[in-house]
């Protein structure tokens, strides 16, 4: 691969708008525009949760593949009618919250997000998945997009509280379980 950004600025996008990969300019504020920013920013939360896991630990492996797909399917929104993410992914997904869940006992009650700084940290991450999906859908009624991009934020969501939950209960550490009774004042 050549060099893609040699320049940095540009200057283009000083008008509101911003290109597309397909060469089109769009307002800054358009919905595909939010849909890839908030796949980047929660591509940069799993990041952020992988450098907070020590090195040797089996979850970067996961997490990194997920960061992988989440840069392709930035790019699949930033060409309409592109299709990157696909059933196989969503699959994939699908198997490694089975593998994760298996050990976790079954949850009786509603759970904040804490436990460990890695465990606030992915549920942090899941809450700006739930927000990109929603973006997603939003863009699918404006736009044609590809329903297993949103399919796949909504596994990976899953994927993140269980994870969650994982990293919440490690080394002998426990969820922090939301009590109704303290919600009054």
């Amino acid at each position: 691969m050549g060099n893609r950004l040699s320049k940095i600025y540009t200057r283009t996008g000083d008008d509101g708008s911003t290109g597309l990969a397909d060469g089109n300019r769009i307002a800054k504020n358009a919905q595909r525009v939010d849909a890839m920013g908030t796949a980047d920013e929660l591509n940069c939360h799993i990041g952020l949760l992988i450098e907070a896991l020590a090195p040797d630990d089996a979850l970067i492996e996961p997490l990194r593949r997920i960061q992988h797909h989440l840069f392709d399917l930035g790019g699949e929104f930033a060409i309409p009618g592109s299709k990157v993410i696909g059933e196989e992914h969503i699959g994939w997904l699908e198997q490694t919250l089975d593998q994760y869940n298996d050990g976790l006992p079954p949850l009786k009650n509603f759970i904040l997000p804490g436990g460990t700084p890695a465990a606030a940290q992915c549920h942090l991450a899941r809450a700006v998945c739930r927000r990109a999906e929603r973006i997603v859908v939003a863009l699918g009624h404006e736009d044609s997009i590809n329903a297993a991009a949103r399919h796949y934020l909504n596994r990976l969501s899953d994927l993140l509280f269980v994870l969650a939950r994982v990293l919440a209960r490690r080394n002998g550490g426990e969820e922090i379980l939301w009590e109704q009774k303290k919600s009054g004042l």
